[in-house]
This record gives C-alpha cells, sequence and structure tokens, in this order.
C-alpha cells in the first residue's frame, strides 16, 4: 500500500454560500479548490444568490449548483441526502449569522441547513458578518453550541469592512481556505501512511544531489548531478509512512512535503552528516547522491590567478560514504545507486558486492532521455544475493513513479524470508 501525499485524488468537498458580500471570495475559493484536485459541489442559500449568480459556480465548479430543498432531479426528490452521502467534507464559507443560528438550533428548512443535519462529513464554517453581529452575545453562543457538536470554526479576520466598520468579521482568503482544507487530507492521508505505509514506521536516509569540492573561494569540482531522483524519493519514502532525512548537496529543488532537508556542500560533510544521523537511528539509508570521488589535496586560501597554459591540482581519494555507512556495527538496510555510462549492470553488480550493499539501482546516465537533467529515468534494481530475490526492470518513466516503484523494490526485500524460497 502506498499513499501519494502530493495530491488528494477523489475528495469530494460540498462548498455552502450564505448571504453576505464576502460571497464573491467563494468563487475563487472553489477555483482554488478545483485547483488542488478536489471535486467541488456548491450549495447556495437564498440570500447567496442575491450576491453572486448560480451561473458563475457551475462554470468553476464543472457542475450543477443546488439551490433547493426539493430537488425533483435528485434521486428519490431528496438531494439533500444525496448530496450528505457524497461530501468528504462541507464547507461553509461565508458562514453568515442566521446561518449559525439555524445550525446551532437544529433547524432545517433549507437545503444548506438540512444538509448539515442530514451529513456525517466534518462540517467547516467561515463565519463573515459585520464586527459587531460577531462579538453579539447570541452569536458566541451558537458558536460555542456547533463547537461542542463538532463544528471545525475557521476564525474570521479582522479589517475593514463593507459596511465601513473595523474589527473581526472578515472572512479569511481563499486561498488560505483552501490551503487549510488541502492541509486537512494531507494530514489525515500521512496518518493512515504511518500505520499502514510500506514504509511505516522507519526512519529513512537518503543523500541526493552533487557534492562540491573546492579547489579555492570561487572555483570548485562537482558534476552534473540535479538531484531530482533523490528529491523524488525522499517524497516517496515519506508517502510511504517513513520518517525521512535528506542530506542535500547544492540543488535548486524544493524540500518535499514532510521531509527533515540537511544542506551540505562536500562529501566529507555529507559522510560526517551520515554518520551523525546513523547515531540517531536510521533503518534504510540510500544514496543516491553523485558524490566526487576526489578532491583537492590543498583548497588555495585565496582565488588562484591566471598564470600559464597549464595548472596542476593534486587530488586526493574521498571517502566512500555508502560503503562508510554499510561497514558500520549499527548498519542500516543499505541501497545503493550506480549512474553509468557503458556496462552499466557488470558495474552495478560489482557495486552490489563489493560495498556489501542489499540492493542497488543503477541506470545509464549516458543516455539523453533519462540523464541527470531528465524529468523521467529507467532503472534496474539488483539484491543482495542471501535476498534470493529477482533482478527488476524499471521501464522508463517519470521518476516520482520510479521512485514508488524503488519503495515497493526496498519494502518487500525488507519483509522477504529466505526460508519460505528454501520450502518450494
Amino acid at each position: 500500500m502506498s499513499f501519494d501525499l502530493s495530491v488528494i485524488p477523489n475528495k469530494n468537498i460540498i462548498v455552502g454560500i450564505t448571504g453576505g458580500i464576502a460571497a464573491y471570495k467563494s468563487a475563487i475559493l472553489v477555483r482554488r479548490l478545483k485547483d488542488a484536485g478536489f471535486n467541488v459541489r456548491v450549495v447556495m442559500t437564498e440570500g447567496a444568490q442575491a450576491f453572486i449568480t448560480p451561473l458563475t459556480f457551475q462554470a468553476l465548479s464543472g457542475n450543477p449548483v443546488h439551490t433547493q430543498l426539493l430537488d425533483p432531479e435528485a434521486e428519490a426528490g431528496m438531494g439533500h441526502i444525496e448530496l450528505a452521502r457524497w461530501a468528504d467534507l462541507v464547507l461553509i464559507a461565508p458562514a453568515s449569522c442566521d446561518t449559525l443560528a439555524k445550525f446551532a438550533a437544529g433547524l432545517a428548512d433549507d437545503l444548506l441547513s438540512t444538509l448539515y443535519l442530514a451529513t456525517s462529513a466534518p462540517v467547516w464554517v467561515a463565519p463573515a458578518m459585520n464586527q459587531q453581529m460577531w462579538a453579539a452575545k447570541a452569536t458566541q453562543r451558537n458558536l460555542a453550541t456547533l463547537v461542542d457538536d463538532g463544528v471545525h470554526v475557521i476564525m474570521p479576520e479582522s479589517g475593514s469592512q463593507a459596511c465601513g466598520d473595523v474589527g473581526l468579521g472578515r472572512m479569511p482568503e481563499p486561498e488560505e481556505l483552501a490551503c487549510q482544507v488541502t492541509d486537512y487530507f494531507h494530514k489525515a492521508q500521512r496518518a493512515i501512511a504511518e500505520k499502514f505505509g510500506l514504509l511505516a514506521s522507519k526512519h529513512v536516509v537518503i543523500t541526493a544531489g552533487p557534492t562540491r569540492e573546492a579547489i579555492d573561494p570561487v572555483r570548485y569540482i562537482s558534476n552534473h548531478s540535479t538531484g531530482k531522483m533523490g528529491f523524488a524519493l525522499a517524497a516517496a519514502c515519506y508517502a510511504a509512512g517513513a520518517k525521512v532525512t535528506l542530506i542535500a548537496g547544492p540543488v535548486s529543488l524544493d524540500t518535499p512535503n514532510g521531509v527533515r532537508r540537511i544542506n551540505v556542500s562536500s562529501a566529507v560533510q555529507m559522510l560526517d552528516t551520515s554518520m551523525q544521523l546513523l547515531d540517531e537511528g536510521c533503518d534504510v539509508f540510500i544514496a543516491t547522491a553523485a558524490v566526487a570521488d576526489y578532491r583537492v589535496a590543498e583548497v588555495a586560501e585565496h582565488k588562484i590567478k591566471k598564470s600559464g597554459d597549464e595548472l596542476d591540482i593534486a587530488l586526493i581519494k574521498n571517502p566512500d560514504i555508502v560503503a562508510t555507512i554499510a561497514q558500520q556495527d549499527k548498519r542500516p538496510f543499505m541501497v545503493g545507486f550506480a549512474a553509468e555510462t557503458r556496462n552499466v549492470e557488470e558495474y552495478a553488480a560489482g557495486k552490489l558486492v563489493a560495498k556489501k550493499l542489499d540492493m542497488i539501482a543503477c541506470n545509464d546516465v549516458s543516455r539523453a532521455d533519462i540523464g541527470f537533467a531528465s524529468d523521467e529515468n529507467a532503472m534496474t534494481v539488483f539484491f543482495a544475493e542471501g535476498y534470493h530475490l529477482p533482478k527488476r526492470d524499471l521501464e522508463k518513466a517519470s521518476k516520482q513513479e520510479i521512485a514508488q516503484q524503488l519503495v515497493e523494490a526496498i519494502h518487500d526485500a525488507l519483509h522477504h524470508d529466505p526460508a519460505q524460497d528454501e520450502a518450494f
């Protein structure tokens, strides 16, 4: 089982819109929720229709707008029951003072108030009203009742209002509301992943990107690695329920959601950080970084001036990070990567044995379509002999898809029982 926390597939949101000038913001809210991948249906009260037309929301949501309690086109004419069963979350934005009072009293005289009573989905309200109406004891009493009933209240913001007053009562911006909804479902999926995901409860450490080995204060030795594969793996491991620490060389990539990132520059820094994390506890170590094999023996204190046709620089060997980690007493499950330009599988199989790895993934970076800068990859995976698992060919796909397949391979190796092979 795997979970993609970057998207929210097939989640149904009902946006309820009540009477108030803030109804214009709801149009943007519906658009933002659609952009985030949600299925959206809109329910409008009679008051809401005085401020903005249903046609606007039909165009934005891609679905008919619901305004009538008794809908002859709904199943058995009971639109409120159909919508109540469809919703994964009901968001009332704006929620008027009148609507809050109806919800608190349990009244059901229109579609929205009846839907509120009929649904088992979480209900969120984003109140929007005049600042004095917000402060009124009756309103606060109704809000307290709703909170006791399990309704999530999104507090209004303070500022100038359409009536000219200044104070609490403004509906939060649509982008903020959409972010809150997205975060809610992300956290729900994350909770499931932490319990049932392929790497649930595992701490995964991943190295990614190139290293830079300084020549002088302005020059360095490096390579073409972009870190895309490592970052995709970090996201996939997190989505599979793991705690993920990403040791990143110098790359221009955003940190995946939920991932702890530690930036380093040189190979020595990457090794030192890896050893520290090993002491903290590491279950899986994935070495995707393209670590420089050599570094400059003596880094110049000042910029080296051009003074001839040739420049001799002495290089010394860098530590082999993945081999060093594999030799430790607290040895995690070790995953290596082999980016080769020829004899790819032969070199990868050799590294698997020589560096005492559990698994290695190799690819041909001489191919323009799956090289360092590409958004796609194709890999072959080998397992150490003791796992009795056949090699896997991962056909060309996006690096995100390849990452998910690699997570599955890691899971299979971690949970493979060689004794079962001997039984056949």
